[in-house]
C-alpha cells in the first residue's frame, strides 16, 4: 500500500473515535441550555449532563488509540482495542514528565514541556497505528504447547506493552522535537489571527478531496499544539475558570464555517438545480434538495460537494475561497459557535447557549449573505464556461440503469460494477465514503458507479477508490461484506 493509501487507512479509522463527538456535544450542549450561567452549579440535571460530556471530551486521546487501533485492524475485533488502549497506557506513563525525570535524572522543573503534553491525540492515533499493524501481524500467531493460552489474539497486548517500551525510548528523543514543529506550525497560524482561521478553512477544504482534512483538523480542532479548539470550546464556563478559554476568540477555527454548511452549500445547489437542463431538472432537484438538507441540518457536505467537485474543480476552489473567507469574517467579529460533529443547524442550536458563543445569532446573517453570494457566483461560472454540473451533462456521460431499492440488492450492484469480491482487497466505509481498495481498478465503470447513485469517485494510488454515497455508505458496505 502506498503512502497516500495508508493514510486514507488511518483517516477511515479516526471515524470511529470521532463518531463519539455528537453525544458529547449533546450531552454538554443540552446542559447549558438548562443552566448557561453557572455550568451546571445552579442545576444538578445541567452539571450531570455536562460532567457526562466531558468525560468524553476530556478522554479523546484515549478513545483515539482505542479506536484507531480497532478500525485500522483487519477484522476489527476488540483485542486490538485493547492493544491500543495497552500501548498508549504504557507509553503516556513512560513519557509522563515525573518518569521522564527519573529516566534522565534531571529535577522535574528541567523535563521538556513536550512531555506535559504527551497526554494528546496525536499520540493517541499513534499507539492506535502500531497497536493494529502489530494485532494484524501476530493475531494468528500459534505458541508452543507450554503457552498455548497466549497464542493468537491474546497475544497481541503482550506484544504491543513489550514494542511501546521500545518506542517509548525512540519517543524520549524525537517527541520534543515533533512536538517543538508541530507547536511552531500551529503558533504561525495561531499569530496571524483571524487571517490564519481564513487560512486553515481553506486548506480544510482543499484537503477533502483526498481525506487528509482530518490531520489538519487534528492541529486546530485537539490538544495537538496547543490549541484544543472544540474541547475548549465544549468546556464552556469551566475553561473560562482554568484560563484555557478565551471569549469572543475560542471557537474561531469553528465558527464560520456555519454559514457555509447551513446556508452558502444549500445557495451553491440551487444553483446547480436552476443552470441544469429543463429535462433533467426533477432528477437534478431530487439530488439537491437531499444534499442541501444534509448540509444544513448536520454539516455532511460531501455529497453536495462531490457533485461539482470534479466535474467543476474550478467551482470547488471558489468553494475553498469562500469557506476560507466566511471563518475570516466570523473569527474577525468575534461571531463564535462551536460544534461537535459538524456546522449544521443541529451543532448550532445546542452550543447557542454555550457562554463562549458570543453574538452566534450573528452567524445567521452572515450565512444569508453567503447564501446569496454563493447562488451569483456558482450561477455565473457555470453558464459563463459551460460547466457539466448535474442536469448539464451530455446525455451519454450516464448511462440509464435502474437503480434497486432493497439495500443488499444495490449493494450487489456496486458489487458487479466493482468487479466482484475477487477484485477487492479491502472494504470499509467512513460516515459518507465507501474506501476499497483493487486488485485491478481499470475494470470499475465510474458512469455505472454514478447511476446507482454515487455522487463520486476518488481515486487514490493505483489501487485504492473512493466512492461518495452519503449516510449509505456504512450500510451499503456492511452487506458488501456480508454477500462473501
Amino acid at each position: 500500500m502506498n503512502i497516500l493509501g495508508y493514510l486514507q487507512k488511518i483517516g477511515r479509522a479516526l471515524m470511529v473515535p470521532v463518531a463519539v463527538l455528537p453525544a458529547a456535544a449533546i450531552l454538554m450542549g443540552v446542559g447549558y441550555w438548562i443552566d448557561p450561567n453557572g455550568w451546571g452549579g445552579g442545576s444538578p440535571l445541567a452539571a450531570f449532563l455536562i460532567k457526562a460530556g466531558s468525560a468524553l471530551i476530556d478522554n479523546m486521546s484515549t478513545l483515539f488509540a482505542v479506536g484507531v487501533a480497532y478500525g485500522m485492524s483487519k477484522d476489527k475485533d476488540g483485542s486490538a482495542a485493547l492493544a491500543g488502549l495497552v500501548g498508549f497506557l504504557v507509553l503516556t506513563t513512560l513519557l509522563s514528565p515525573a518518569v521522564v525525570s527519573m529516566i534522565k535524572g534531571i529535577p522535574l522543573d528541567a523535563v521538556p514541556a513536550a512531555f506535559k503534553k504527551i497526554n494528546n491525540q496525536f499520540v493517541g492515533i499513534l499507539c492506535g497505528v502500531i497497536a493494529a499493524e502489530l494485532y494484524n501481524r501476530f493475531s494468528t500467531v500459534e505458541l508452543h504447547k507450554a503457552l498455548a493460552f497466549f497464542s493468537g489474539r491474546r497475544l497481541v497486548p503482550i506484544v504491543t506493552s513489550v514494542v511501546m517500551i521500545v518506542v517509548s525510548f525512540v519517543m524520549m528523543i524525537i517527541w520534543p522535537l515533533v512536538y517543538g514543529g508541530l507547536v511552531n506550525f500551529g503558533e504561525s497560524i495561531v499569530s496571524l489571527g483571524s487571517t490564519g482561521a481564513g487560512i486553515y478553512a481553506f486548506f480544510n477544504r482543499l484537503l477533502i478531496p483526498i481525506g487528509l482534512h482530518h490531520a489538519l483538523n487534528s492541529v486546530f480542532w485537539f490538544d495537538v499544539a496547543g490549541i484544543n479548539d472544540i474541547p475548549n470550546f465544549l468546556g464552556g464556563q469551566s475553561s473560562l475558570d482554568a484560563g484555557k478559554a478565551v471569549l469572543g476568540v475560542t471557537g474561531m477555527y469553528q465558527a464560520g464555517f456555519f454559514p457555509i454548511m447551513m446556508f452558502g452549500l444549500p445557495g451553491a445547489a440551487l444553483a446547480i438545480y436552476h443552470s441544469a437542463k429543463k429535462e433533467n431538472k426533477d432528477k437534478v432537484a431530487s439530488i439537491m434538495i437531499a444534499a442541501a438538507f444534509a448540509s444544513f441540518f448536520t454539516g455532511v457536505t460531501e455529497p453536495l460537494e462531490f457533485s461539482f467537485m470534479f466535474v467543476a474543480p474550478v467551482l470547488y476552489g471558489i468553494h475553498a475561497l469562500l469557506s476560507g473567507v466566511s471563518v475570516f469574517i466570523a473569527s474577525s467579529m468575534h461571531w463564535m459557535a462551536g460544534f461537535g460533529f459538524s456546522a449544521g443547524l443541529v451543532d448550532l442550536v445546542l452550543s447557542s447557549r454555550n457562554p463562549l458563543a458570543t453574538n452566534w445569532y450573528m452567524l445567521i446573517p452572515q450565512g444569508l449573505v453567503f447564501f446569496g453570494l454563493y447562488y451569483v457566483v456558482f450561477r455565473a461560472v457555470i453558464v459563463k464556461f459551460n460547466l457539466k454540473t448535474p442536469g448539464r451533462e451530455d446525455e451519454e456521460a450516464v448511462p440509464a440503469q435502474a437503480q434497486a431499492t432493497d439495500r443488499t440488492e444495490l449493494a450487489k450492484q456496486y458489487l458487479e460494477v466493482l468487479g466482484g469480491h475477487d477484485n477487492l482487497v479491502t472494504v470499509d466505509a467512513c460516515i459518507t465514503r465507501l474506501r476499497l481498495t483493487l486488485k485491478d481498478r481499470s475494470i470499475v465503470d465510474e458512469r455505472k458507479l454514478k447511476a446507482l447513485g454515487a455522487a463520486g469517485v476518488v481515486k487514490l494510488g493505483e489501487q485504492n477508490l473512493q466512492v461518495i454515497l452519503g449516510p449509505l455508505a456504512e450500510i451499503i458496505a456492511g452487506e458488501m461484506k456480508a454477500l462473501r
